[in-house]
């Protein structure tokens, strides 16, 4: 497990490292698309709201395909489905409860499947959309949906990249959209109402899925198909979600986001 974390720390250090020397200048890696891949592998920023209530917080959701927007071919399919299918705006309808715990607004980044076409250049141009959203005074948070194959992977590179305190949530799923007991749906409620909670703030980049909480930079990945994969086996996750409410047990104290050395934003 030890190992496991060790390798995604350094492999997104370099990364960010790469970044400073390179004045951002990732080249783009070469990519084939898996054939279980949505047909655009990554899509212009598009952006869509809904009604404004000045009492709820301003949250973007910022698509990145996965999973979590996959279809399959029937109810009981969980493997061999299509990822990165459904657009944000599909995403927020079939969870109605949204409209009543935040304003949202959405973009699609990418629509990709994590696994073989998050490159390099796929998370710094996250990084940046990420960045100049939080950059709004209007905007209280971030909710990014993405494939769980590299999802730590970008929630680490994240959360040494982006400076704000503004609450950063990272969410997938482990079933497509189609398939029954889809575990999306109240993943997204989590995430947003995460994202526009006052304690979510100053925490760096946060990964929330089964209504646990976890910090980017030391929770993994640890099964291909249960819904309670994403752990931190030696230090335990930051909190729950319960109730549409977030509960903090632990804190992050390494350097993160605000604080990091590296920033997205520097030529």
């Amino acid at each position: 497990m030890k190992q496991a974390t060790g390798k995604k720390i350094t492999a997104v250090t370099v990364l960010a490292l790469s970044l400073v020397f390179s004045g951002c200048g990732v080249k783009n890696q070469s990519n084939a698309q898996t054939k279980n891949a949505a047909p655009n592998e990554s899509a212009s920023v598009t952006k869509s709201s809904n009604a404004v209530n000045p009492k709820l917080p301003n949250i973007e959701i910022l698509a990145m395909g996965g999973t979590i927007a996959g279809t399959g071919s029937t109810a009981a399919q969980t493997t061999g489905y299509q990822a990165g299918v459904l657009t944000p705006d599909q995403l927020i309808e079939a969870v109605p409860s949204l409209k009543d715990i935040a304003n949202l607004s959405a973009a699609q980044v990418a629509k990709i499947d994590s696994g073989t076409s998050n490159t390099d250049a796929v998370m710094v141009k996250l990084a940046k959309e990420v960045q100049k959203t939080l950059d709004d005074p209007k905007c209280d948070g971030v909710v990014i949906t993405h494939g769980t194959d590299t999802l730590e992977e970008t929630a680490y590179f994240l959360d040494l990249t982006v400076h704000s305190d503004k609450p950063i949530v990272i969410v997938g799923s482990m079933r497509p959209s189609t398939a029954m007991s889809a575990d999306g749906p109240l993943n997204l409620y989590n995430a947003v109402a995460l994202a526009g909670s006052k304690e979510a703030q100053g925490k760096g980049v946060l990964i929330s899925l089964n209504d646990k909480i976890g910090n980017a930079r030391d929770t993994f990945k640890t099964s291909t198909t249960g819904v309670d994969t994403f752990k931190n086996p030696e230090l335990g996750y930051l909190g729950y979600m319960q109730g549409g409410k977030p509960y903090f047990y632990n804190l992050p104290v390494r350097k993160h986001t605000s604080q990091s050395e590296f920033d997205i934003r520097k030529p």
